[in-house]
């Protein structure tokens, strides 16, 4: 039985790329933004904090995300058929997506344990000596994580690449009638790609709710002192919270849309449902970039120096086309 095809007009297609690429420019803008600023630290032989570290490598991969979905709009606007969805170029930039996010969400991991070790106050002695370990040995962790990333990578492409060779060993070999189903192929290595992600989701929200106790206890202390509301404290647990909360909902909104785009692919053939799932997605990272700028003192300072900076530039211009004794 023959599935119906449905078209896409013109015009949704330029909708939809052009949102993709303004997506893809503010993402871009955003995260190297916070690559640069760190970047030029280092350049400077500055020493940068655990903190800035973990952000480094948070926009590095967000910088490929980002490349990502743009690639997949270009695939999904001129390039894809919905007769033939599922094309090795499709699924392989899906595949890619997959275990950059996954890495994504490691990093964050890394950010989450980052603010944990640094603001909660501990009162037990392992969990004291636990938190001071993990602050000292960040740079490992990175290491570490960026290590264990690699290998999930090298695994889900070995999965992917031998399900691929696979299939077309047996296109190859037996009927058309008889030949396996690519979409159940996919299926398995979603699903094996996405393993990874469950290990640092449950540490991220364990490390989440020990800053959620921390600030309720903090907030009993400072009622008990009568304490006034400019607390650095308070609004570091703030500040915290608010990266880590924006992280968690942007990454379960870009997840719950990577798993409904599908269903959309494979079995209603939808491909505007499916562009606005890769919308959602591409909008997902730029949220977050923007939220750790606006969080982040050195960013925020940075931002505010290039707006001066540019601010007296523009003022300058206008002052010498105003007087005419600069015109000679």
């Amino acid at each position: 039985m023959l599935t119906p095809v449905i078209t896409v007009s013109y015009e949704v297609k330029i909708v939809f790329l052009l949102l993709s690429i303004l997506e893809f420019i503010v993402g871009v803008l955003a995260n190297a933004f916070i690559f640069l600023v760190n970047l030029w630290d280092i350049v400077k032989r500055r020493p940068l904090t655990s903190c800035d570290m973990v952000l480094l490598s948070l926009s590095t991969t967000r910088l490929f995300l980002h490349g990502l979905l743009f690639l997949d709009a270009i695939q999904l606007t001129h390039f894809q058929q919905m007769k033939d969805p599922l094309n090795w170029s499709y699924q392989a930039i899906l595949v890619l997506w997959m275990v950059t996010n996954q890495a994504n969400f490691w990093l964050a991991t890394c950010l989450s344990i980052h603010y944990c070790c640094k603001i909660v106050h501990f009162s037990h002695t392992t969990l004291l000596c636990l938190a001071r370990c993990f602050s000292k040995k960040m740079p490992q962790m990175l290491v570490g994580v960026i290590t264990f990333s690699g290998v999930c990578t090298f695994l889900c492409l070995w999965d992917f690449f031998s399900r691929s060779r696979f299939m077309f060993t047996t296109v190859l070999l037996v009927n058309n009638t008889e030949k396996g189903n690519p979409q159940i192929h996919f299926l398995y290595s979603f699903l094996f790609c996405n393993l990874g992600s469950f290990p640092p989701f449950f540490c991220f929200l364990a490390c989440s709710g020990m800053l959620i106790v921390s600030l309720q206890r903090h907030l009993r202390t400072m009622r008990a002192n009568s304490c006034g509301s400019r607390d650095p404290s308070l609004e570091a647990h703030i500040k915290a919270l608010n990266s880590l909360v924006s992280f968690l909902f942007f990454y379960i909104v870009a997840f719950c849309a990577a798993l409904l785009s599908v269903p959309l692919l494979l079995l209603w053939h939808s491909k505007i449902g499916v562009m606005v799932c890769v919308a959602v997605m591409a909008a997902c990272p730029s949220g977050h970039a923007v939220v750790l700028i606006s969080s982040s003192g050195k960013l925020r300072r940075t931002v505010q120096t290039i707006l001066l900076r540019a601010q007296s530039s523009l003022k300058v211009r206008a002052y010498h086309k105003a007087d005419p004794r600069t015109l000679c």
